[in-house]
């Protein structure tokens, strides 16, 4: 596999990703159910015998993908602590050689908590009145203490945090500190701090769909605190099934940052001006999770907007081909002299509007 293949291979896993992924299949009990017995999904969402949305089951989170890129694509630049920002591109120059997920094989921390990781993130909820227990593939689990108790004033730092819930109505909040600095908070590698605290928003619309609204606040590398939407999308008739990174070596030396050649490239700024442009999805394209790439050329770099979102920074693998880290891009006129962009090894084709 190239050195550089993994952001490709990120974006076909992310196109790829269904609940048919799981191959485990066992009828899911008190599910309601249309005459010819699949799971009715707009079916009103089942109480607990409290009486509160019931969130058990087996989930699938679904983040725009400019978020999983970057889940900071709302905040402005000026919004980003010049270290983190700096931080940031260093992880996108090195193509994310260093993720602590990928490479570390470490908990995914609040990247799960997000959604923000390119193969959709499967969790398990269980609850009973005073906890919620969420149970992720990769063996990390979460605890939401339902009881009345507090957020702890000084919690040992930790992958996943400490989690405290209250109802407000129907709406399940839930306030998470205590996370270690060991994680990064999307695939594109913005860092966080200790001082990191989310405050999650479930509800439950139906049988099929939670909505869930994530505020991520650290004052340590953020100015303002910052919402993401996530769908959360009932997985029936299935189980969970563990993802070990560790059993994955071939796709950890995948990722090897780029190579001596690759970081001698440089692009006359007249040639990048050539690719600035709106391109957009040419032809018939299911599953493809964006409509739009904007190419943006800003003080001699090119930045990427996915679906208006993200201000990426484009880092030149030659003259013509570029990655953002979630896939690659490589630019050239077609027959008629319109610029094309095509995603590298996916098999997408955009033309410039």
């Amino acid at each position: 596999m190239p050195r550089l293949a993994m952001g490709a291979l990120a974006l076909t896993v992310l196109l790829a990703t269904s609940t048919d992924a799981q191959w485990l299949k066992s009828p899911t009990p008190g599910i309601p159910r249309t005459p010819d017995g699949k799971p009715d999904l707009t079916a009103p969402a089942p109480k607990s015998a409290d009486g509160k949305p019931d969130f058990s089951g087996v989930w699938q989170m679904r983040l725009a993908i400019a978020y999983i890129q970057n889940i900071v694509a709302d905040l402005k630049t000026t919004e980003i602590m010049p270290w983190a920002n700096k931080l940031f591109r260093e992880r996108v120059s090195n193509h994310g050689k260093d993720d602590p997920w990928t490479i570390g094989c470490l908990p995914g921390g609040p990247r799960l908590i997000v959604g923000s990781r390119p193969m959709t993130p499967w969790v398990k909820i269980t609850q009973i009145p005073n906890v919620i227990t969420l149970l992720y593939e990769d063996l990390s689990y979460r605890q939401i203490f339902l009881d009345g108790r507090a957020l702890p004033a000084d919690p040992t730092p930790s992958f996943m945090g400490y989690s405290v819930g209250r109802w407000e109505g129907d709406t399940l909040v839930v306030e998470s500190t205590g996370f270690n600095e060991r994680t990064w908070l999307d695939f594109g590698g913005h860092p966080h701090t200790e001082a990191l605290r989310t405050t999650e928003r479930f509800q439950r619309r139906n049988v099929g769909a939670i909505d869930l609204q994530v505020t991520l606040e650290d004052k340590g590398a953020y100015t303002r605190p910052w919402t993401v939407p996530v769908t959360v999308v009932l997985a029936p008739d299935t189980d969970l099934l563990e993802y070990v990174c560790n059993e994955n070596e071939s796709r950890r030396r995948a990722l090897s940052g780029p190579t001596d050649e690759q970081k001698q490239v440089v692009v006359p700024v007249e040639t990048l001006s050539r690719y600035a442009g709106r391109y957009v999805v040419d032809g018939p394209a299911p599953g493809i999770p964006f409509k739009t790439l904007d190419v943006r050329l800003v003080d001699g770099e090119l930045l990427l907007d996915i679906d208006g979102r993200g201000s990426l920074p484009l880092i030149s693998l030659s003259t013509t081909r570029f990655t953002a880290r979630l896939f690659e891009v490589e630019f050239r006129p077609n027959e008629h002299g319109v610029m094309e962009a095509e995603i590298a090894q996916a098999g997408v084709r955009l033309v410039r509007k």
